[in-house]
């Protein structure tokens, strides 16, 4: 399966999941926007349609694609947005990494490539891709409860229910 991110050059390189990825040979890097694989799920936040077990065909024969840019700049990130038809959104899931620890929905690239292959039920994939990472583990463990209630929903619809159902009562 294809993990492919679009890097933006806005992060420092040191910290940033995108590069210690490719460097381990789990996922590769492009910075032209017309390399984005046809039929891959590309990972939106403003996209209305969450991630599901709908999206496992997508995933399993044409990958996922991540942006890795500044939280601060991601709103300028449009043209990327337009180039594909496949887009998903994550639902509701806390950070472990160590820039935005705790914080919820202010995931690093490998977390949400993570959650994408959690929740469309590729789990061992999910936990391979986070090894590498001293804090990866940790962001299976603290959102596990979550990642499973998201990968057994039978559509989007039903994990954003599931979100908003968490967020209710939290």
């Amino acid at each position: 399966m294809k993990i492919a991110i679009f890097h933006a050059n806005e992060c420092d390189k040191k910290k940033c999941t995108s590069f210690k990825l490719e460097k381990l040979n789990k996922a590769y890097i492009f910075r032209k926007l017309n390399k984005i694989p046809k039929g891959a799920i590309v990972l939106n936040p403003f996209s209305e349609k969450a991630v599901s077990i709908e999206d496992k065909d997508l995933v399993k024969h044409h990958g996922i694609v991540g942006l890795d840019c500044s939280w601060n700049k991601v709103s300028k990130s449009e043209k990327f947005f337009a180039l594909s038809k496949y887009h998903r959104s994550l639902p509701f899931l806390i950070a472990t990494n160590p820039v935005n620890y705790g914080k919820p929905c202010t995931l690093s690239t490998v977390e949400a490539i993570a959650a994408t292959l959690y929740i469309t039920n590729f789990k061992n994939e999910a936990k391979n891709i986070l090894d590498g990472f001293k804090w990866g583990h940790t962001f299976i463990e603290l959102n596990e409860e979550l990642l499973e209630d998201y990968s057994n929903a039978k559509s989007s619809a039903e994990v954003v229910e599931i979100q908003k159902d968490f967020i209710d009562n939290h």
